[in-house]
């Protein structure tokens, strides 16, 4: 069954309507008619509302709530993604992907190694391509909230960020000895108490994450972790740490 979101503010009674670029999707794109289902999220609460379609008009669709139920997709472990900027089009794999595997919020990051720059004045554009891939991958997937891709930053705001956090694990291929299964066991009496717990992952580009940085982060309380012997791309480390800690 298809998936949209809407806020609490679309809802009236027992009727949702949709507005914006989701109308055009659902009535040209999926062809849907009068009594067809579909769900929608409330994205302030994160409940799945299974509809049927009541009326179509050019700009506004409006829908009938036929039952509410809670999202069960979403899960305790909120994990923030801390993503370098890789070259050409990776970082809408990444943000797909990620998505796809459970990550709560994605943030693009400026380090040293940066193949890619990206101008201020390109910046909301890109923002706002990333968001709506993410959104997409949430209605694909049916997740329960769409992540929101954070504003471009850099190695000394994710150095405030760290004590907002359970863990902070860097992806570093010069690390031999810590793993993050290490890491996570220390997690383990707050997973069992079904506990919120917050895990930040690193991810430097593809010439790796400048030993400055590392060093900096590292005193503010992140742990470098590796990921096996195989150097991975860093389109492929996001994935694999999530899948992991999922």
């Amino acid at each position: 069954m298809p998936k949209f979101f809407v806020t609490q503010s679309q809802i009236q009674n027992e009727t949702i309507q949709i507005t914006g670029k989701d109308v055009n999707h659902i009535k040209n794109v999926l062809r849907m008619k009068k009594h067809d289902k579909l769900t929608i999220c409330i994205k302030e609460t994160q409940k799945d509302a299974t509809c049927e379609i009541q009326n179509l008009e050019e700009e506004t669709i409006t829908c009938k709530i036929l039952q509410t139920k809670e999202n069960q997709v979403e899960t305790n472990i909120q994990v923030s993604i801390y993503q370098s900027l890789p070259k050409s089009d990776k970082m809408e794999l990444i943000i797909q992907k990620s998505v796809e595997l459970g990550v709560y919020e994605i943030y693009p990051v400026k380090m040293k190694r940066n193949i890619v720059k990206i101008q201020e004045k390109d910046e909301p554009k890109k923002l706002e391509r990333w968001q709506k891939i993410s959104e997409v991958a949430a209605k694909q997937c049916g997740r329960g909230k769409i992540p929101e891709i954070k504003k471009i930053t850099n190695i000394e705001e994710i150095s405030k960020q760290i004590p907002k956090y359970d863990t902070v694990l860097i992806a570093y291929e010069k690390e031999t000895q810590n793993t993050i299964k290490t890491e996570l066991k220390k997690l383990t009496p707050k997973a069992q108490k079904k506990e919120q717990i917050k895990i930040a992952i690193i991810i430097g580009p593809e010439g790796g994450i400048d030993e400055t940085e590392i060093e900096q982060l590292k005193k503010q309380g992140a742990k470098t972790v590796t990921l096996g012997k195989r150097i991975l791309r860093t389109e492929t480390v996001a994935l694999n740490v999530l899948s992991n800690i999922m």
